[in-house]
């Protein structure tokens, strides 16, 4: 069987690809269909090899490699000044992968798709927790809409090919993910990755300096009011390869013909604020935390019900404390800062 994991060198693609990778090692009936020798029963391609963007090019990499099952983590992400900075880019991108890739999955034969969400689709005010029924039922958070649209785009194309065509095609809804891989940039980063990246950088200036001692503080965007719902990427592979492996009729019988998506959280949220303090005491920064209140906020909660999840057998195993240190020694790994850089 060969699987496609489009977006494999990104946070959840690779994280699904190192769940897929330990499942072969408990098997061996699985073969290697990719340049990456270390890497069993996955087909595999960077974006210089193929541009998901481009249609032909898509058509052709089907054609040739005939996968029989497709996990679609390739997107454009960002945080929200990214979203606010390049929205044409979030949503011209985000719907021309998507597009492609479930059309050329049907039209060679792709047994089972896997799409993957956000939890931006729902709407701003959404009741909390948030249900998979909220899709669709009030206005969009405006700093991510464009986004938001191109998920909500994703999952009505898988929606309206099963309809028609009679594939199986699902769809997760992750709520925020942090983990290894992460992108650290200072601007363009999510909130987990960016506090990881300041309170570390913050933390070096203050034992380079010892005059600045515990004077020193890190700015945080908004109020710190906001609550947030943070998962494991980790988990949220485990729970994408339980979501794909569901026999159909089970899948079915928990989801609509046109409310079909699935949820993935882990249930709890917190503050921004406790948030800040929390990768604080993970880095070992001892200064103080201020707010931005000029700052947008965004939504003023997200948090998902992953009930319909539960429902069909799967947990998440990683608390906050434990991922954010792992985290942190990731993000050590791949941006081995000095005070001077």
């Amino acid at each position: 069987m060969k699987i496609y994991v489009a977006g494999h060198r990104g946070m959840v693609g690779s994280a699904i690809v190192r769940h897929l990778k330990k499942q072969a090692a408990e098997n061996s009936e699985l073969v290697v269909h990719c340049s990456e020798p270390s890497t069993p029963n996955l087909v595999l391609r960077t974006h210089s090899e193929l541009d998901l963007t481009n249609q032909s090019a898509v058509n052709e990499f089907f054609a040739t490699e005939k996968p029989d099952q497709v996990y679609l983590a390739a997107a454009k992400v960002g945080g929200i000044h990214a979203n606010n900075t390049y929205p044409a880019e979030f949503i011209y991108q985000n719907l021309m992968i998507e597009a492609n890739i479930i059309d050329a999955a049907y039209r060679n034969g792709v047994e089972k798709l896997l799409f993957l969400g956000s939890s931006c689709i729902y709407p701003k005010l959404a009741e909390q927790p948030m249900r998979e029924d909220a899709l669709l039922t009030g206005t969009l958070e405006p700093t991510n809409e464009p986004y938001a649209i191109a998920k909500i785009a994703g999952i009505k194309l898988c929606e309206s090919y099963n309809r028609q065509y009679g594939t199986d095609y699902r769809s997760v809804m992750p709520t925020n993910l942090y983990g290894i891989g992460d992108n650290y940039h200072p601007e363009n980063s999510h909130v987990i990755p960016a506090l990881i990246r300041r309170f570390h950088e913050a933390k070096l200036a203050m034992e380079s300096n010892s005059a600045l001692s515990t004077q020193h503080s890190v700015l945080i965007w908004g109020s710190g009011k906001p609550r947030r719902e943070f998962l494991n990427v980790d988990d949220m592979a485990a729970a994408s390869v339980h979501v794909m492996n569901l026999e159909k009729e089970v899948y079915d019988a928990h989801t609509e013909p046109m409310l079909s998506h699935i949820n993935v959280g882990c249930g709890e949220d917190i503050t921004i604020r406790e948030l800040a303090e929390a990768i604080a005491e993970t880095t070992g920064y001892k200064g103080t935390i201020m707010q931005d209140s000029t700052k947008p906020d965004g939504t003023p909660r997200k948090l998902m019900d992953s009930s319909r999840l539960r429902s069909l057998g799967w947990q998440p195993k990683i608390s906050l404390n434990e991922g954010l240190k792992t985290a942190y020694e990731d993000f050590q790994k791949s941006y081995p800062l000095t005070p001077s850089t």
